[in-house]
């Protein structure tokens, strides 16, 4: 599915500030992961094209799925999946969504279904894609983390940092090969 990453990045742009950063009564606003799945999840089924045999799947769950089980990969629920339902040769996307305030342990579990997904289960494309304001330390983390692994295949790295702007591709779609320099309100990347 050739125009994933054009829908991706006009979804990310769509989504508004009351998804992306949640208002609480008597407390500062606080990133949550489904608020902005879920929203994302909207935004791209409004942009999805009618001329597509892939669907997308909110956190569906593999746990039934006969061949899953056998590549020890029914325990997983993706965020999302883009895929055709019912044929392993049509997996094209699995995405991955974590706040600005991820954490190693969800970092690494993120990870480890990401590589599964691609290595395993023939799929096409995985995405990690994180969101916050403080998008780049969750960034530096992943890669921090990413170093850790051994033979991590190439996992594409996805940065939305404000609403009303898209969320980025970097530049290298191996995250373990990323370092990031970060700038006052930018980043670039240093192979």
């Amino acid at each position: 599915m050739q125009e994933l990453t054009t829908l991706l990045e006009e979804a990310t742009r769509r989504i508004p500030e009351s998804y992306f950063h949640v208002q609480i009564e008597d407390g500062d606003p606080i990133y949550r992961e489904r608020v902005y799945c879920y929203e994302l999840y909207h935004q791209l089924r409004c942009l999805w094209p009618a001329y597509t045999d892939f669907y997308l799947n909110g956190e569906l769950d593999k746990s039934a799925h006969p061949i899953l089980k056998k590549l020890g990969a029914d325990y997983a629920k993706p965020d999302l999946l883009i895929h055709k339902p019912g044929y392993m040769t049509g997996n094209h996307a699995i995405i991955e969504v974590k706040t600005s305030k991820a954490q190693v342990e969800g970092i690494k579990k993120d990870l480890n279904t990401l590589a599964l997904f691609l290595t395993k289960v023939s799929y096409q494309r995985a995405i990690y894609l994180l969101f916050g304001y403080e998008v780049e330390a969750a960034a530096k983390r992943v890669c921090r983390v990413a170093q850790t692994f051994k033979g991590l295949p190439p996992i594409e790295l996805w940065l939305h940092s404000a609403p009303g702007r898209a969320a980025v591709l970097t530049q290298s779609t191996q995250v373990k090969d990323l370092t990031l320099q970060v700038r006052k309100n930018s980043w670039k990347l240093i192979k």
